[in-house]
């Protein structure tokens, strides 16, 4: 590890747990309550322990709105071959869900991401670099067609449906009652998996994070990923009022289908990742596990540099500033670009 301090922090640093907390007297309903891993906000105790979704969403101009795209707590998006991103939103809440996606296919890269949230994980088929991991014993995941290239099976893939609003392949979509059926025919678990999930992700900081404690916090007010991903262009713009940023795609306000609202995250972070194209067709590889690589935290109209570790596939990854402490976030979304180490992210 670059910055000093980093064996003993690793052997002695402890995660944020999920204290539970009381909800008001007379509210309907009432139960024991948690702070939730993606978030730390106040949610039930009973959808903690739900296991969330991973689903393959698109950045294809054609392809937009996405639908519920809003209710990701966690949103990544990484490149794909022919020069453009792809997103996977992380959601806990997707259960009351008519409308989920569109939905597209997965990249191997994506898998060690979504892992380490032990989610159900959704997509409408992938590569051949997927083989012997998408279908491993360990992977619960739902695929409209066939799981990587043209092999593997496809389950689930009775439980999607296509809509009339697009044209394939930007029109394949599923809903909450048709990912319940498709788990319970399948036998896969519906609460976080002992041995699997680990609580222990994001640190957060108590109360409001301004990024006051670094004196060489920078400027962002503007977050422009354009030399990232190219194709897209996203970005971001600080609401002060709000204390989050705004995501753009292509220019334009980046929205949810089912509501209309724009995604907004609490928290920003630029994941610099080593990569390499692996044949003609340019598909990518990522490495996901590292304990070397840096990048950026962005909240509050600041940034600051740091430095990321993700040791295994179901470990999650954390975050630390250059003196070897872990970064603390605030409470709210967040949204993770794994950037292609050479290209790089501008921000004022």
């Amino acid at each position: 590890m670059r910055f000093k301090g980093m064996t003993k922090l690793l052997a002695t640093v402890t995660a944020i747990t999920c204290a539970a907390v009381t909800i008001p007297a007379g509210q309907v309903h009432a139960e024991e309550a948690v702070r939730s891993v993606y978030t730390n906000e106040v949610i039930p105790a009973s959808q903690a322990a739900n296991r969330p979704i991973a689903i393959m969403m698109p950045t294809d101009k054609t392809a937009q709105p996405s639908y519920g795209i809003s209710n990701a707590k966690v949103l990544y998006e990484i490149m794909e071959e022919g020069n453009i991103s792809r997103q996977m939103a992380i959601i806990d809440d997707w259960q009351g869900l008519s409308k989920i996606g569109n939905i597209r296919s997965c990249r191997a890269y994506y898998i060690p991401e979504a892992t380490e949230w032990d989610p159900i994980l959704i997509h409408f088929g992938g590569v051949v670099y997927m083989k012997g991991r998408i279908d491993a014993p360990d992977i619960t995941n739902l695929s409209g067609t066939y799981e990587y290239g043209v092999g593997g099976s496809a389950p689930g893939a009775g439980y999607f449906f296509r809509a009339s609003d697009r044209k394939a392949p930007h029109n394949a979509y599923i809903s909450a009652s048709g990912i319940t059926s498709a788990c319970t025919k399948l036998g896969y678990p519906m609460t976080v998996r002992q041995g699997y999930y680990n609580p222990q992700h994001f640190k957060f900081f108590a109360g409001v994070n301004t990024l006051g404690q670094y004196a060489n916090a920078a400027t962002a007010n503007q977050i422009d990923l354009a030399g990232v991903f190219e194709y897209t262009k996203s970005s971001l713009t600080y609401n002060a009022a709000e204390g989050v940023y705004y995501k753009y795609l292509h220019g334009s306000p980046q929205v949810d289908g089912n509501n209309g609202q724009q995604l907004k995250f609490a928290n920003v972070i630029v994941q610099n990742t080593n990569w390499a194209t692996l044949d003609k067709k340019g598909y990518l590889a990522f490495q996901n596990l590292d304990n070397t690589s840096d990048g950026y935290y962005f909240t509050k109209g600041k940034a600051i540099h740091i430095y990321w570790q993700k040791l295994s596939e179901y470990s999650p990854t954390q975050y630390f500033d250059d003196y070897g402490n872990q970064i603390e976030m605030n409470e709210g979304r967040t949204y993770i670009a794994i950037a292609q180490k050479g290209k790089n992210v501008a921000f004022n």
